[in-house]
């Protein structure tokens, strides 16, 4: 029987395994179907099916800089537990080798990773540590100098809970350390007001302005209060505009010029940030298999 393309799609589809995983098993049970499943699940390779449906929400996000380009990229597993596990730390550690040669999440989950795409080779991971994993996202910066740093590191200055990026002119690393870390506590939105997503502003506007109203005051007053508010909420919003941890007396932007830098960039990354994770009720469980 003739092996087609939408067969292996299909296959792959129903059991998560590889695109020459697939065409293999097809191959050695001629075009069958459910032969071609109980191939995988005899190999192993089918295993990453059964998890795949299930949150990864914890894992690593490692960093790594070279030559003027740094990038931060996440591999989530489902629980923390793995994200203390050797064999995964390696494979991140690779991985994160791996993205400073792509541009992007998509070209780093088909570049080789020892013969074989980054993505396979998770996939592989999958069957053999037994739960689900995906390389989520990935950030890239550029720029004259790049620092990184790592918070709650699981190794130290490479991969952690929270991988941050700091791209400058100028400056030195000690600088660059402080305003990194600082990045990873505040978690600024944005490096300067002129870099904001506008439908943010424009909504945190309207929230504001309907608060304003209930107070019942006239519109004209109402206007000038959100002039004040929607500064505060960009100065609180803006990396350069925040008061520094390390001195709040003077904004992160202050303290930069003051030692004749200049921050061009930033990337913040953390685990499972924007995940939202089904809880299970386990006594609704009970009782719905008792029902």
């Amino acid at each position: 029987m003739a092996i087609t393309a939408a067969l292996v799609k299909e296959l792959r589809d129903s059991t998560g395994a590889g695109m020459m995983d697939a065409k293999k098993a097809l191959t050695e049970t001629d075009g069958d179907m459910e032969a071609a499943v109980d191939w995988l699940r005899t190999k192993g390779l089918a295993k990453a099916a059964k998890k795949s449906g299930r949150t990864a929400a914890e894992g690593l996000v490692a960093v790594a800089v070279k030559d003027g380009k740094g990038i931060a990229v996440e591999v989530n597993s489902e629980t923390d537990f793995v994200g203390k596990n050797s064999d995964f730390q390696k494979m991140v550690s690779g991985i994160a080798e791996i993205a400073l040669t792509v541009d992007d999440v998509e070209a780093l989950k088909a570049a080789d990773m020892g013969g074989k795409s980054v993505e396979q080779t998770v996939t592989d991971a999958v069957a053999i540590i037994g739960e689900n994993m995906s390389v989520r996202r990935m950030s890239v910066l550029s720029g004259d100098v790049i620092i990184s740093y790592v918070h709650n590191a699981a190794v130290p200055g490479k991969m952690g809970n929270i991988g941050v990026l700091v791209a400058m002119t100028g400056g030195d690393e000690g600088l660059g350390k402080q305003i990194a870390m600082h990045i990873a506590a505040v978690n600024p939105a944005a490096l300067s007001e002129d870099d904001m997503d506008a439908a943010v502003v424009e909504k945190e506007k309207q929230v504001q302005m309907d608060i304003a109203r209930e107070s019942g005051k006239p519109e004209a007053v109402i206007e000038k209060m959100i002039v004040g508010r929607m500064k505060k909420f960009v100065a609180e919003s803006t990396l350069l505009s925040q008061a520094f941890v390390v001195n709040p007396d003077v904004t992160v932007g202050q303290a930069v010029a003051d030692a004749g830098a200049t921050i061009t960039g930033f990337a913040r990354l953390e685990v499972g940030e924007g995940i939202e994770v089904e809880k299970e009720d386990f006594a609704a469980e009970v009782a719905k298999l008792n029902g």
